[in-house]
């Protein structure tokens, strides 16, 4: 794996993403390039990507499946993501990638100015417990539940950018947020499921 220049490590997420476009080999890129240009990162990127696709009406229930892989992978500490081949070699459009920068870079840049190192806590500790509630978070994106993928979707990015940035303040923020939304989605099912059985006499 190369290994990623001490100043892109260090430098804002918005920074690093367009220096990384800027180096992309072609007009097509693969997600294991992204991942390997990413190094350490590559885990925090992953979570933003998928956390911006679970916005979407009619692929939240993809992304949520896709983001089990690198939950998982970071329960047990894993140095960075490994996706299966098939969809590792799968093809980005750097053009593509490049109209989504444009779109999501200013607030991007607006948030960045509030975050900063500060609140360290223990690298492998922390990547565990992320990797915990992103599991969480992936499956909540399963529930039934209308319009619960949006306020998740935010929780994961917000989990991503405190991840990438080091941020602990942010991250215990984003972490409360996220149970409080994995509480209200278990409740919400729940009902829904209770009402919808008593409508059919199961209860």
């Amino acid at each position: 794996m190369a290994a990623e220049p001490e100043a892109l490590r260090r430098a804002p997420t918005s920074a690093l993403l367009e220096a990384l476009l800027a180096e992309a080999p072609g007009a097509e890129v693969t997600i294991d390039w992204l991942i390997e240009r990413l190094g350490e990162r590559g885990f925090g990127m992953l979570l933003m990507l998928f956390g911006l696709v679970a916005m979407l009406p009619g692929v939240s229930a993809a992304a949520a499946i896709v983001l089990m892989l690198p939950a998982g992978q970071m329960i047990l500490a894993r140095p960075r993501p490994v996706l299966p081949r098939r969809l590792g070699s799968r093809p980005v459009g750097v053009r593509r990638l490049h109209a989504m920068l444009r779109r999501v870079a200013p607030a991007l840049r607006l948030i960045e100015r509030g975050i900063r190192p500060r609140w360290r806590t223990p690298f492998e500790a922390t990547k565990r417990v992320v990797g915990a509630v992103v599991l969480g978070l992936a499956a909540a994106l399963l529930a039934p539940v209308p319009l619960s993928n949006l306020p998740i979707a935010v929780a994961l990015m917000l989990i991503a950018l405190a991840y990438l940035e080091e941020d602990g303040l942010l991250l215990v923020a984003a972490l409360a947020l996220a149970l409080a939304m994995l509480a209200a989605t278990l409740f919400l099912a729940w009902t829904m499921l209770s009402a919808a059985g008593d409508g059919i006499g199961l209860w």
